[in-house]
């Protein structure tokens, strides 16, 4: 049987963590990544979004962003590495001192937006983030996308990783994600998205743009939280697995 976790960014809007939809999302899914106060999120929201996780038995992560509130950190800085590094580590460690007062433990670590994006071909932009996260402590797996060079530079640092994947995106011949500059970047219609999840956990594969397959051998699928119509592209993705057989559980 294909064992896989399926992931989702959280905490990262305030509204929907405290009207419910936040929440609905998590009946379908095995570990969250939660917003620790670069790109989004105050202890506040981590708050509560870990409470809601622990209710539902998930996983939890940090989601550490470029500060970037006014982007939502999806504009590209360039920062120097260190900055980096000290961002990324004062945002884990944020969202650990959390977690610990609620009786949890952060389990993984997965960059947010262009931080993630850019590492993904920068391995001194990765050595940063694996600095950051090393200052907080090594015992904890990095998230990156499948097939890339930053899970080279995360294992270099004395990691565990997890090669990521999405179900919510559209992707390039070369394995890149779609920029969220073209109005075709996300998958809104939730069966497409659970079609590209099953072929992500049995076989290993996207379908690229231009229609050639792409190799994605991943450990975990992301869902974005703030995709329209997330709940029932969580729901379809997570029935889908499962009626097909794939054990969803986190990768703790």
């Amino acid at each position: 049987m294909n064992r896989i976790d399926l992931n989702c960014d959280m905490g990262e809007l305030p509204d929907a963590i405290l009207d419910g939809t936040q929440e609905s999302l998590m009946p379908s899914l095995t570990s969250v990544n939660i917003a620790c106060g670069g790109h989004a999120g105050d202890a506040r929201t981590m708050k509560t979004t870990i409470e809601q996780a622990l209710r539902w038995k998930l996983a939890i992560g940090a989601h550490p962003g470029y500060p970037d509130r006014a982007n939502f950190g999806r504009l590209e800085l360039n920062m120097p590495r260190e900055a980096i590094a000290d961002s990324v580590f004062e945002q884990v460690k944020a969202l650990a001192e959390v977690a610990a007062g609620c009786g949890a433990v952060v389990t993984h670590v997965k960059p947010h937006g262009a931080l993630y994006n850019q590492a993904v071909g920068n391995r001194v932009l990765a050595e940063a983030i694996a600095s950051g996260v090393a200052r907080w402590k090594r015992d904890v797996i990095l998230m990156g996308l499948a097939g890339s060079s930053m899970l080279d530079v995360f294992r270099g640092a004395g990691f565990r990783v997890a090669a990521e994947a999405f179900a919510d995106r559209r992707y390039e011949a070369n394995g890149t994600l779609r920029s969220r500059k073209f109005d075709d970047a996300l998958i809104r219609d939730p069966a497409e998205a659970g079609r590209q999840a099953l072929q992500i956990a049995e076989r290993g594969t996207v379908t690229a743009r231009d229609g050639s397959e792409v190799a994605v051998n991943a450990q975990t699928i992301c869902i974005h939280g703030d995709t329209p119509g997330a709940s029932e592209i969580a729901a379809t993705v997570s029935l889908t697995l499962r009626q097909a057989g794939v054990d969803l559980r986190p990768l703790r």
